[in-house]
């Protein structure tokens, strides 16, 4: 018998989905503003709009608004005379633009109204402003062979013109990728522009929008998705590029760029190791970057943290015992020590790290995962964007000396919401004797005489980790309908080390599985669960996992596959990062973990999702897992109790209002015919 939902806003889904959405923090330069990023849904509820909050570092005062139009804004930095700069594709009410026109960079001065200061045909984002000057550099699409003229056959916008008056969308591509994630790539490329910020507003009837000048005006693909930091004069701009090699591999090495002529100096390149997580010392002397050491199909890649030469004159590891995944640095005002956060056994505690002798010293100690972090000018403190997996992220400040500190939670712009239940953990030993844990969340009211039923949700990655808050592999949805949650952290997880990684290297089915089964093992033993209804699901490389399962196992009652892979022979070349992957997947590795070769093994109801424009894990698997359902079901058609939700127009993540809430109402349905065995539901809108 199922639990009766909870009066939570986790209890329906549209009030889930209205909640207000914190993320990314920007500090000023004397260090008394702090402003952060809240998406909340547009009227009609079909997409999430994000706004500019300040929050007072003090904690004395409420947040406040600071922008309020119809696009969104994002992407807020600090001039150093305390203009904030964002982007945002509002309609520029100076030059009569369309709604329709691409993200510009806006100025919001300390007293005043925002205005634009530049735009581009392609749009501008991921503004970076140096600390002492006002050099500003911006990433902005633009196409082959345009230079910096504004008008004109050579300009970007009149490239852009031609092909859209000719109806052209082909691309001609030299080399791998063709595409990213959700996006095909080209025929524009990203490129980093420059210009000096105006100074005070311009008189009236005059418009002062910047100069743009092109400081890579040939990037091929050498910058795609780059981490780069200016110097605090602003002379140059370090960040990663992309270098091709043989084979169609590559790797991604530190270069520093003049933004006075463009020229390109090597500061770091190992075809063993790739830089990113860039951040420049305010002293000007180094570069903090994280280096991802290259795999093999026997040795995972791992995460360390190094100091870089400005001047060129080599890499150091800083604090080389250990691994710091998902971290961003960022440096102390003295230069001399280092704050972060890293995946750390579910959690991701902040650390401040000494520079010169390595000395690490955790400076949270609670189970929260944090980011975003920004160092006060003073040292003092630390301001963090915090999350948990019971708890959504909210604005917080650390003092920056206190180890083992509880955070100071500043008044934000977003509500406290209320669990439907509680988070506890669970841990038992491998069958090779490691040590494996997972958290789990209760729905209130389970106990011996009503326990709940058991929904294991694998995590993707699969380098990842369960220890933050997800808006879309939300457990609190399924918790309010009755059911606990497990959250298992299995081989390939980060945050326990390198050799937990090497465990499941190149054996997805084996440790990765076994973990998992021997963590849901454990949970069950609890009175408070129920081991006859009992369900499994994962996205992505969770997808994969779910795969697995339901080809070697009947355990469990349903299978929710999300965006998974089921045939690895086939997903190697389709994938939009093949280089990557294809050092892992020796033909040996797929033959021993591809899901598809035990498809006449699935007796489990399974319930397949995938979007079309998915090209991380492409709509070919999905389609591949669709068909081995139907061709291995020989009883009636109308009794097959697989199902296919199908997203023409989603990525890999399901990302639109109306489109994730569909997601939720189809697998809760799923789960309810299976797992609790009501009638078959399908939810309104695709009936």
């Amino acid at each position: 018998m199922a639990h009766s939902p909870t009066a939570t806003p986790f209890a329906d889904l549209d009030a889930f989905t209205a909640l207000p959405r914190t993320a990314g923090l920007a500090l000023s330069a004397d260090g008394t503003r702090l402003v952060t990023t809240v998406a909340t849904l547009s009227a009609d509820a079909t997409r999430w709009r994000g706004a500019l909050w300040e929050v007072d570092p003090t904690g004395e005062r409420p947040a406040r608004r600071l922008t309020r139009s119809s696009a969104a804004e994002s992407s807020p930095v600090f001039a150093p005379d305390g203009t904030l700069l964002f982007t945002s594709a509002r309609p520029d009410p100076d030059a009569g633009a369309a709604e329709d026109t691409p993200a510009a960079l806006w100025a919001l001065p300390p007293v005043g109204e925002a205005r634009v200061v530049g735009t581009r045909p392609g749009g501008v984002s991921a503004p970076l402003v140096a600390r002492t000057s006002n050099r500003v550099v911006v990433t902005s699409a633009t196409m082959p062979g345009a230079d910096d003229a504004e008008d004109g056959p050579t300009s970007d916008a009149a490239r852009r013109k031609a092909r859209k008056e000719k109806g052209v969308t082909a691309v001609l591509h030299a080399r791998v990728p063709v595409r990213y994630w959700d996006s095909d790539l080209g025929p524009d490329e990203p490129r980093f522009l420059t210009a000096e910020l105006p100074g005070a507003e311009p008189a009236a009837g005059t418009r002062d929008t910047l100069r743009w000048r092109d400081l890579t005006p040939s990037p091929g693909l050498r910058h795609r998705e780059a981490s780069a930091a200016l110097t605090p004069d602003g002379a140059e701009l370090v960040t990663t590029e992309v270098v091709a090699q043989p084979r169609g591999d590559q790797h991604v090495r530190l270069v520093a760029i003049s933004t006075t002529d463009g020229s390109v100096r090597v500061l770091a390149d190992d075809p063993q190791r790739e830089f990113g997580a860039v951040a420049l010392s305010p002293d000007g002397r180094h570069v903090a970057a994280l280096a991802e050491s290259r795999s093999t199909p026997q040795q995972p890649p791992s995460v360390r943290l190094v100091v870089v030469a400005v001047d060129g004159s080599g890499v150091r590891e800083v604090a080389p015992e250990r691994q710091f995944w998902g971290a961003r640095p960022q440096w102390g005002p003295g230069s001399d020590e280092l704050f972060l956060a890293a995946d750390d056994h579910g959690r991701a505690p902040v650390v401040r790290v000494d520079v010169a002798g390595g000395e690490v010293v955790r400076l949270t100690g609670d189970h929260g995962a944090y980011g975003d972090l920004q160092v006060s000018p003073d040292g003092a403190h630390v301001y963090a964007v915090r999350s948990a997996v019971d708890a959504p992220p909210a604005v917080v400040r650390l003092d920056a000396r206190t180890p083992g500190q509880e955070p100071q939670h500043l008044p934000g712009p977003a509500p406290v919401v209320e669990l439907p239940g509680t988070l506890t953990e669970v841990t038992t030993t491998a069958a090779d004797g490691t040590r494996v844990r997972a958290w789990l969340a209760l729905p209130s009211g389970a106990c011996a005489e009503k326990p709940a039923a058991l929904l294991l949700w694998v995590h993707g990655g699969p380098l990842s980790s369960w220890n933050s808050w997800s808006w879309r592999w939300n457990p609190w949805l399924a918790v309010a309908r009755g059911y606990a949650v497990l959250l298992p952290d299995p081989g390939l997880s980060t945050g326990y080390g390198a050799e937990f990684l090497a465990r499941g290297w190149g054996a997805w089915g084996a440790e990765p599985y076994t973990d998992l089964m021997a963590l849901t093992d454990a949970a069950l033993e609890r009175d408070d669960l129920d081991a006859t209804r009992t369900a499994a699901m994962g996205g992505s490389f969770g997808g994969y996992v779910a795969n697995w399962i339901a080809g070697h196992t009947d355990r469990f009652r349903a299978i929710v596959t999300h965006a998974s892979l089921w045939s690895l022979r086939g997903f190697g070349g389709t994938t939009d990062a093949p280089w990557y992957w294809s050092r892992e997947m020796t033909p040996a590795m797929v033959a021993a973990n591809d899901p598809s070769a035990h498809a006449a093994d699935i007796t489990t109801p399974v319930l397949v999702i995938h979007g079309d424009k998915d090209f991380r894990v492409p709509i070919g698997e999905g389609l591949a897992l669709w068909w081995a359902l139907n061709e291995h079901w020989d009883g009636d058609p109308q009794d097959l109790p697989h199902r296919f939700l199908y997203f023409p127009d989603e990525n890999h993540w399901v990302l639109t209002p109306q489109h994730a809430i569909l997601w939720y109402e189809t697998v809760f349905a799923f789960l309810a015919t299976h797992v609790h065995g009501v009638d078959p539901l399908v939810p309104e809108l695709l009936r």
